[in-house]
């Protein structure tokens, strides 16, 4: 019987730091919250928020995915 992981070392990696990647666009994409909700917060639409948080985020899932995807080297 073949024991052998369906992951590699390296994809397991990978795979976890497209994971860190996204907590990192989660992060970045919290905050900015007010305490009084009649004040309106234009924090809310800067480009941290709008454009670098979601970039961040879709290259941990695109990171994952190749952690995923990739084909371990058989080693004899």
């Amino acid at each position: 019987m073949d024991n052998k992981m369906p992951m590699s070392r390296k994809s397991v990696r990978l795979l976890l730091a497209g994971l860190i990647v996204m907590v990192a666009g989660y992060v970045l994409l919290a905050g900015g919250g007010v305490k009084d909700p009649e004040v309106f917060n234009y924090a809310m639409f800067d480009f941290r928020r709008l454009v670098a948080a979601p970039v961040v985020i879709v290259a941990g899932i695109v990171v994952i995915v190749v952690a995923i995807m990739r084909k371990p080297k058989e080693e004899e």
